[in-house]
């Protein structure tokens, strides 16, 4: 496999959000129509990430399996070549090279990831280990493949960077073992995006949308009822302002609403703008929002309920097999140069 890796994937608990189709099934979607047969593309679950905060761990299997078909009814090509779906945990390669790069990761790197601050802050009565740990688990994830590409949202970005870090480090004290993937700048410039598409919060737009949010109405889940879901929009938080304007700072509720319904129905962001700056009128705004929400889950959900558990599970079982593979190889080359293997 020389192709070069574009890698990518969602952790499997809970029910993923609008935000999460977004920001981060459609891109890799729409990678593969772009790059397949010139990239090679890992869209892989990352089920030992699921629980580094409180989850129902019974529900855990059935979320990941799950997880996939959301993939798959947003349009991801099973039968293209060139894409291997696959789960962390069946790989075990995964967590053996993350105890390898704990040894080289520093805890005041660790330490300074922004993530890890604000889940910290949530869960402050049961923060563990994993949760501190989790990005060198990412880098493995990334490294293992020889992963060129890793798009992310723009709350990955520091983990993104750390991975670089320690490949950089590993490196120059090893040799050539591990690919480092393209900085920050590179990624988004590749994907065509300036910054990190980041869905925000219906009820408090400064923050975003977040599928472990305990407030229902914050946040649309892709097996929201329809009907559900346009309530949500049009009882969204915006401001007392009276016009639209596209503008993060002062108006990021109205601007969550343009960006949505932008992509959504498959306009350009400035399109959407030209048709609804300027005006006053919030409610036919959001009724516009809504109805593109209402349509965008009817034909999703059509979708998802028409994926078979068995051709799921096939497609895992091939995708596995050829990627322990290629992890294995890298995982040996690792474990050479620090010693533990001949």
């Amino acid at each position: 496999m020389t192709k070069p890796v574009i890698l990518t994937g969602i952790r499997s608990n809970e029910e993923p959000t609008i935000a999460n189709y977004l920001g981060a099934f459609l891109p890799i979607i729409d990678m593969q129509k772009k790059f397949s047969g010139e990239y090679q593309i890992n869209m892989f679950v990352p089920d030992l990430h699921s629980f580094n905060t409180p989850i129902d761990h019974t529900a855990l299997y059935r979320n990941t399996l799950n997880n996939v078909k959301y993939f798959i009814a947003a349009g991801l090509n099973l039968d293209d070549p060139s894409t291997f779906v696959y789960r962390q945990s069946f790989i075990p390669a995964h967590s053996e090279l993350a105890w390898i790069l704990n040894n080289f990761t520093y805890m005041g790197e660790m330490g300074r990831m922004t993530q890890f601050k604000e889940k910290s802050s949530e869960h402050s009565e049961s923060v563990t280990v994993g949760l501190f740990d989790y990005p060198v688990l990412m880098a493995a994830d990334i490294l293992l493949y020889n992963a060129k590409y890793v798009p992310v949202g723009e709350d990955q970005f520091q983990h993104l960077e750390i991975t670089r870090d320690i490949a950089t480090r590993f490196n120059n004290k090893f040799g050539d073992i591990f690919t480092v993937p393209d900085n920050t700048a590179n990624q988004m410039k590749f994907i065509n995006r300036d910054n990190g598409l980041r869905i925000r919060s219906l009820t408090d737009p400064t923050k975003k949308m977040s599928k472990s949010s305990s407030d229902v109405k914050s946040k649309i889940l892709l097996v929201d009822e329809p009907e559900a879901a346009r309530k949500k929009i049009l009882s969204a938080t915006t401001d007392s302002l009276g016009v639209i304007n596209f503008d993060w700072e002062t108006q990021p509720g109205i601007t969550n609403l343009l960006q949505m319904l932008a992509i959504l129905s498959g306009r350009a962001q400035d399109d959407v703008n030209e048709e609804w700056v300027g005006k006053t009128a919030y409610g036919d705004f959001k009724k516009a929002v809504a109805e593109e929400v209402v349509k965008f889950l009817t034909d999703f959900q059509a979708k998802l309920n028409a994926i078979t558990d068995e051709a799921l599970v096939a497609k895992l079982e091939v995708s596995e097999s050829a990627m322990a593979n290629v992890a294995n190889e890298t995982l040996l080359r690792a474990q050479r140069v620090v010693g533990l293997r001949p």
